[in-house]
């Protein structure tokens, strides 16, 4: 067995003494070990100083492949002879190891290394031989970027040293924290040799570097302890910037304190240091404090004769001539992570060994080969402390890292206080008892190229900039962002959510409608309630007095039908209200125009009666006497209207929609067809018109009886109210759309309840006495005589005079049609037409008309003068 170590005296005279004393001290306790004991077997070692130089590896390297002739037996054939050694331990240094590998694959020498970390060396195809016992830096370097992710560092800086360790773990390194969003401001790369010409400018220009950038308060060093030193060096002196940083060291410096030289802990700020595991150090203590007695130490091991040497030469304090504290100083000096590393190197050897030997004797000397310690060490575990240890598929042993913070005490510096455990399984940290609040101490160290964007806000790079280098700018309207730092905003869901700029979420929209708690629905739905009951009301009390004149006056049973179809009208105007459905939207406008047809075309009934009763032209007259069917014309006007909405149903039928606007959501009716909505409208327009200019023709009949009037009014407050209406309703939208056809729709009602029904109301309950055959015939009687005062005109039929005898030819109307005759009749005697008193028989109650009758001929309308007769009226 071989051990490849650096020359004793450099920057720590006793960190390679300590590495090499424990490989000693571990193939030492092997051997009084039971595992090669019961196989009476043991190991030697052989140790080589490769001065930290590639070139003086390789030249003990070379010694390790040459076979040797020794006990081979005269000319025996070299080729039978086994090589000097069976495995190598070592080196400490990436780049050693690598050169020195390369050499021992010819050969399948397994080489187990203690430190040396560089992630090329995992490449089994490069480097089928070797294995370690320590992590690759693609570990170390994910363990760093966790680290820095965990206290939200953004903004670093990396130092290393150029070689294949430093470059390599760079590599790594920037590679992973670019993936977590973290940003390197610069990289400096120290030279590998010191005593280059341009060393020292290149560690001026790192610190240089360091203090130009002020906000990257965390430095990532993957340098040689030497390296450091040198570049605190050039730091000193500017402490009040140095005490603000947090350095994180890698596992080439974390345990040297030697690097601070003359500098306290807090000259340079903070160091936290990624190191192997450790182990159990009691007995390798042991080992060195029986290392007492210089005499033993000198005749039983010749290294430590020349340490001691080399020590005492060097003038250390800690040595006098007597060598009574060197076990003190190797103590002081020692690194449990790298003495552990050195014991699990010896222990995969010895296992390998032993479990070859058991199947064989391996006491004739080249029985094992080195290939064969090679797959034994690949294929097999082995125990240490109690613990069992395995070389994964790239020869690694990967433990994880010890956390370690830095700490100064009265000026002395502990740098073996772990804080935390990395775990490279599940890449997290477990923090040790009582340590947890160390390392959230160091979160108030802020290293960020720009603070944090809030909330509403999001992460604008110039081109050409670090991606941590960025403004913030507020999301737009109806985008949001949630998190800090987001690289850009989301959007909101338009149709249902709103946002203001520079929101932290969406805002659902308000879902707008003309609704039941509503203050202006309610009191509109009481108004309709109220018209309903009025309209009840009202009908009963006609049911109750319909043989009465004024009841019969009214219409008699077209006034039910009318009742009836406000009923429908008022329960329309209810559908008007609430979250409109597509069911609603289809009835609320056909069951209004269906209802109001249906009054209208009663109310045309009535109107036509009136003018029928002032046609005097004989070949017109007698047309419409033959026309006129009053149920025929309310069924044929409200037919019409059914078929206009059932094209409207069938081909673009109404139905419910959504207006989304920015803050709002209306919902409200799409009419469908606009042209169907306004053709039923307008329908119910043109019989309104049609009742009108009827109805205005008889305005001057009677006012006690006076159904024109009524009509001409109730007309008019219709036509007036829906036509202004139409402007309203195009130009306007919003939840209270539905409530302006309501309101129209109830004043519609409301004008023909109290023109045509309240009056009669008022005659039945509080005037009952004008509500009388006799009170109708004096109304007439009145009317007349006012007629035949006022009258001046001359009638369209002319009245002949003879003697005091007036013969005329009158025209006579029929009761149930209403329709008049001019066919003259004759007089049984002669009588004074101005015998009105004692003439007026009858009454015709049915249809509102009145006249006199001369003997049992029906004079309607008033009474004229002498040689004179009007024109017959009716109501």
């Amino acid at each position: 067995m071989a051990v490849r170590r650096s020359c004793l005296y450099q920057i720590g005279p006793f960190s390679d003494c300590i590495e090499t004393l424990a490989m000693i001290h571990a193939v030492e306790s092997a051997n009084r070990s039971p595992v090669l004991t019961t196989l009476g077997i043991s190991l030697g070692y052989r140790i080589h100083d490769s001065c930290s130089d590639v070139t003086t590896a390789l030249r003990a390297s070379a010694d390790f492949t040459q076979p040797t002739t020794e006990g081979c037996g005269g000319g025996a054939s070299t080729s039978t002879c086994p090589p000097p050694i069976m495995a190598v331990i070592g080196a400490s240094s990436s780049e050693i190891s690598i050169a020195v590998a390369r050499q021992l694959n010819l050969e399948l020498i397994p080489q187990i290394s203690y430190a040396s970390t560089a992630i090329i060396l995992s490449d089994k195809k490069r480097f089928p031989a070797f294995l370690r016992t320590v992590s690759s830096d693609l570990y170390q370097t994910r363990a760093m970027v966790q680290l820095l992710s965990d206290n939200k560092w953004t903004w670093v800086g990396v130092v290393t040293t150029d070689g294949d360790y430093g470059l390599s773990a760079l590599d790594s390194f920037v590679s992973q924290a670019t993936a977590s969003g973290i940003c390197v401001a610069f990289k400096e790369i120290l030279p590998n040799s010191l005593t280059s010409h341009d060393g020292k400018s290149a560690f001026r220009q790192a610190a240089t570097t360091l203090l130009r950038n002020p906000n990257v308060k965390v430095v990532v060093s993957f340098a040689r302890p030497i390296h450091m030193m040198y570049l605190y060096q050039e730091l000193r002196g500017w402490g009040s910037l140095l005490g603000e940083r947090v350095w994180v060291a890698s596992d080439s410096w974390s345990s040297s304190k030697e690097v601070l030289g003359e500098m306290d802990l807090l000259d340079i700020g903070h160091v936290v240091g990624f190191s192997f595991k450790r182990g159990n150090l009691a007995p390798f203590h042991h080992y060195l404090m029986n290392l007492i007695n210089i005499n033993d130490v000198i005749g039983n091991n010749s290294f430590l004769k020349e340490f001691y040497s080399l020590a005492n030469e060097s003038g250390d304090p800690g040595f006098g001539s007597s060598f009574t504290v060197p076990a003190e100083i190797l103590l002081n000096n020692s690194h449990a992570d790298v003495v552990f590393s050195v014991e699990m190197a010896v222990s995969a050897i010895v296992h390998a060994v032993a479990d070859i030997c058991s199947k064989k004797n391996c006491k004739t000397p080249g029985t094992v080969q080195p290939w064969q310690v090679l797959g034994a060490l690949k294929d097999s575990c082995f125990e240490l402390e109690g613990k069992s240890y395995c070389f994964d598929k790239k020869g690694d042993i990967n433990l994880g890292y010890d956390v370690t913070l830095w700490r100064s005490v009265r000026g002395v510096i502990n740098i073996h206080d772990v804080v935390a455990e990395y775990h490279p399984l599940n890449n997290s940290f477990s923090y040790t008892s009582g340590h947890s609040k160390n390392l959230t101490d160091l979160r108030d160290v802020v290293s960020v190229c720009s603070p944090s964007c809030e909330p509403g806000k999001f992460k604008k790079t110039a081109e050409g900039q670090h991606t941590c280098c960025y403004e913030c700018i507020n999301c737009t309207e109806n985008h949001y962002s949630n998190n800090t730092d987001m690289d850009q905003c989301l959007s909101c869901d338009t149709k249902t959510e709103w946002s203001l700029e520079g929101s932290s979420g969406c805002t659902h929209k308000t879902l707008e409608f003309f609704s039941w708690q509503d203050g202006f629905a309610v009191v509109l739905l009481v108004l309709a309630a109220l018209g309903i009951v009025l309209v009840l009301l009202v009908g009963a009390l006609f049911l109750h007095h319909h043989q009465t004149p004024v009841v019969k006056a009214a219409g008699g049973p077209f006034s039910q039908l009318i009742l009836l179809s406000l009923v429908g009208s008022f329960v329309s105007a209810v559908f008007f209200v609430g979250h409109p459905s597509s069911l609603q939207c289809k009835v609320r406008q056909v069951l209004f125009g269906l209802s109001f047809t249906l009054c209208v075309s009663c109310i045309l009934v009535k109107s036509l009666k009136i003018l029928l009763a002032f046609q005097l032209n004989p070949d017109l007259k007698d047309v419409l006497r033959r026309l006129y069917q009053p149920y025929a014309i309310i069924c044929l006007c409200v037919i019409l209207q059914v078929l206009t909405c059932t094209l409207w149903l069938v081909l673009q039928s109404p139905r419910e929609k959504a207006t989304i606007f920015t803050t709002t959501v209306l919902a409200e009716c799409d009419e469908g067809s606009q042209v169907a909505f306004g053709v039923m409208l307008g329908y119910i327009a043109v019989l309104a018109l049609v009742c009108f200019a009827c109805a205005f023709k008889g305005r001057k009949l009677p006012q006690k009886y006076n159904e024109a009037r009524f009509i001409t009014f109730s007309m008019l407050l219709y036509l007036m109210s829906w036509v202004i209406f139409v402007p309203i309703y195009v130009t306007t939208s919003g939840k209270y759309l539905p409530a302006v056809e309501m309101v129209v729709i109830l004043i519609s009602n409301y004008g023909i309840l109290s023109c045509h029904f309240f009056p009669k109301c008022y005659v039945i309950l509080f005037k009952k006495d004008h509500n009388t055959k006799s009170a109708f015939l004096k109304n007439v009687y009145e009317y007349s005589r006012k007629g035949i005062t006022d009258s001046s005109s001359v009638s369209e039929t002319s009245v002949s005079q003879t003697d005091d005898k007036c013969i005329s030819h009158p025209y006579s109307i029929s009761s149930p049609s209403f329709f008049m005759s001019t066919t003259p009749v004759e007089p049984t005697a002669p009588q004074n037409c101005w015998s009105v008193d004692q003439n007026i028989q009858s009454i015709d109650t049915a249809t509102g008309a009145m006249g006199c009758s001369v003997n049992g001929v029906f004079f309607a309308g008033q009474m004229t003068r002498p040689h004179r007769l009007r024109r017959s009226m009716s109501l």
